[in-house]
């Protein structure tokens, strides 16, 4: 072949291309995604990054090589002579549609040369960045071809040199180009790939639902893909997909903008085959496929209203979140002064209207200060017990753009969801109404034929809010936080031995009263430990430690000594002693001693605390010990429940009037 050269110009100057850049200046690394993405643009099944570093980490060298068509030297005006105006524009199967890849060279280096061979014509094309519109070229003999391409059929490799940035790592770049390249490796991951120094660049992580429809005899299978983060600069798209894995159509889907949301669908089916993006009927076929048809219009809609639904259960999810969140960083109210079973249930009603208003608007919370969201739910919580949620709807509805319609599906969630709570509440309340008379039948009635107690630990174990709400959850067991618990216990003198002294007269001088059958009793004890948070917001070890007695005892001064010194142990304790593990004691009884004078002062001196039960804490408040009677905690329960279940039913009436009966129609069988 006669060595022949050729050049050619690009339709704008060198400062207006450098300036369309300007957002990318200290990107380097999008230089090779543009040149990636002209490879898979150019047809390529594999694209392979190399990057040489030499000992001070500074660049000798990179290439990109691609086994797509190669560069038709015949068409270099189309390829090398237009600016964001690119030969590709049309083609919904290319990621580069501006002409930009092939300049994008100068954010890193000042030469990229372009060794390409395009139906046995072998070539090189070079541009430096002191005169970026500008390319010169030549034909090769087929020895003079570079290395990578010497057995290849088709391609191209992109040299770069004259380095004036450098590169992040290896994995840095692998990173990036997950994300870049993630929609299109995933749409045909069996028959393309990208590699950098060897390593396969991964998809990045994501969920898919896969679906099947059928429209007018077609059938449609329609991936659903939600990534976990935004795709590189991908927008959110519905793709039709052919047999061979290449686009033939795409449009925005309607999910673009959703905060954290972002969605690709990918709809293969034989009717894809005959697509014409511009319309009329393929006559060799006789099928009108495009995206004025029946066909179309009903596939969209399909694929809208399941990605509506996938949409709004990651909205449910992300509220939750949003809450935890809220509630580890203490930005409820703290209902310091409220009945405990009152506050939980305070908690429980405004954390779901906040998911509601959540889900309605999940941009409400972004960009607000931490102090406007404790006085924003403050306020909130207040409202929702006014009887004024119609004026809580006034407010949002100025505040949260709706449709009509959706406004008023908003309204009926948030009291449904009020409702909702409600109920639920009652049927626990309910319940635990249940085990208190049956615990308090055993305690008043059967406790000295209570010879064994696993049945007993079971009940206990179960419902730990017996000792009060803030013991709903107190964490699953940890055999090694209870074997070390129980063996420091322990330690503590005469803690296991029972004589005359713990016992009422009473008990003594009844009718078969056997002191050494009674010693066949044994005390119950628990040990958990979870992780709580601080008004601060900061992250702490809680562990609750219970004590209780067998049933014949009588709890006297010497028990409150015995859990002083066990407080005492633990404080000493190599490994319980880190200030960021505190430790919540409470000894249960039957009833305190008629000789005790220690547990009565002491639990009155800490009445004004408003810490029911408490008698002891160490001066780092690190350990609370607590002393309660089973008649104490039945007590409280009773106190406090007929308080909230008198004031729920109240609130339920009023919901019910306002949502409908059909609302509560399931509800009030299970609750009656």
């Amino acid at each position: 072949m006669e060595i022949k050269v050729f050049q050619g110009d690009a339709n704008i100057t060198d400062v207006g291309i450098k300036n369309l850049f300007s957002g990318k200046r200290n990107d380097p690394v999008y230089a090779l995604v543009e040149l990636v993405a002209n490879g898979f643009d150019a047809g390529a099944t594999r694209v392979d990054v190399k990057i040489n570093w030499n000992d001070a980490h500074g660049l000798e060298s990179v290439t990109v090589l691609d086994n797509g068509h190669g560069i038709d030297t015949e068409k270099c005006d189309e390829h090398f002579g237009r600016f964001n105006e690119s030969s590709k524009v049309d083609d919904d199967d290319t990621q580069g549609s501006q002409g930009r890849g092939r300049v994008s060279f100068h954010l890193l280096c000042d030469l990229a040369q372009w060794f390409t061979r395009c139906n046995g014509v072998d070539a090189c094309l070079k541009i430096e960045s002191s005169n970026v519109r500008h390319y010169e070229g030549k034909f090769l003999e087929e020895k003079e071809q570079h290395a990578l391409l010497y057995d290849c059929q088709n391609g191209t490799c992109v040299e770069l040199s004259r380095f004036h940035k450098n590169l992040p790592s290896a994995e840095e770049i692998i990173k990036r180009f997950s994300y870049e390249f993630g929609w299109r490796l995933l749409l045909n991951n069996e028959g393309r790939s990208l590699f950098v120094n060897g390593s396969e660049v991964p998809i990045p992580p994501y969920e898919k639902e896969r679906h099947v429809l059928k429209i007018d005899d077609y059938d449609f299978v329609i991936d659903f893909v939600r990534w976990i983060k935004k795709p590189g600069e991908e927008k959110s798209y519905n793709y039709l997909v052919n047999n061979s894995g290449r686009i033939v159509h795409r449009e925005y889907s309607k999910f673009n903008n959703k905060a954290s949301f972002h969605l690709s669908t990918y709809s293969s089916s034989i009717w894809n085959e005959y697509f014409n993006k511009h319309g009329g009927m393929n006559f060799d076929h006789d099928v009108d496929a495009s995206p004025t048809t029946p066909v179309y219009r009903k596939l969209r809609s399909e694929i809208e209203a399941k990605g509506r639904e996938i949409y709004d259960n990651f909205l449910r999810r992300m509220a939750d979140q949003k809450m935890d969140e809220f509630e580890e960083k203490g930005y409820f109210p703290s209902y310091k002064k409220l009945d405990s079973s009152y506050a939980e249930w305070r908690k429980k009603n405004t954390r779901n209207t906040l998911k509601e208003i959540y889900y309605a608007d999940p941009t409400i919370f972004n960009n607000i200060k931490s102090k406007q969201i404790k006085i924003i739910i403050g306020l909130l919580d207040k409202v929702l017990v006014s009887n004024e949620n119609d004026a809580l709807l006034d407010v949002l509805e100025g505040v949260i753009k709706l449709e009509p319609e959706k406004m008023e599906q908003f309204a009926d969630h948030i009291r449904k969801s009020s409702l909702d709570n409600i109920v639920s509440t009652i049927e626990t309340l309910s319940k635990r109404e249940s085990i208190i008379n049956a615990l308090k039948y055993v305690m008043e009635e059967q406790y000295k034929e209570i010879l064994e107690t696993p049945d007993l630990q079971k009940v206990i174990e179960a419902n730990t809010w017996l000792f009060g709400n803030k013991y709903t959850i107190i964490g699953a067991e940890e055999d090694d936080f209870y074997k070390t618990s129980k063996a420091l216990r322990d330690k503590v003198e005469g803690i296991n031995f029972i004589d005359e002294s713990d016992l009422d007269k009473s008990d003594l001088l009844s009718e078969g009263f056997d002191i050494e059958g009674m010693r066949g009793q044994v005390d119950l004890f628990l040990a958990r430990k979870n992780i709580e948070f601080d008004t601060n917001g900061r992250e702490y070890f809680k562990a609750t430690i219970i004590e209780i007695k067998r049933p014949i005892v009588s709890l006297n001064d010497k028990h409150l000594d015995q859990i002083k010194r066990y407080a005492k142990v633990i404080s000493q304790c190599s490994g319980f002693d880190a200030n960021n593990l505190k430790f919540d004691i409470i000894l249960v009884g039957r009833k305190i001693s008629e000789k005790s004078f220690d547990i009565p002062n002491s639990l009155k001196s800490c009445e004004k605390e408003n810490d029911p039960g408490r008698v002891y804490i160490t001066s780092d408040e690190r350990i609370k010990c607590y002393v309660k009677t089973w008649a104490s905690i039945f007590n409280e329960f009773e106190l406090s429940n007929s308080y909230l279940l008198r004031n729920l039913k109240m609130k339920r009436d009023v919901l019910e009037g306002k949502a409908g009966k059909e609302v509560i129609a399931d509800a009030q069988v299970s609750i009656h």
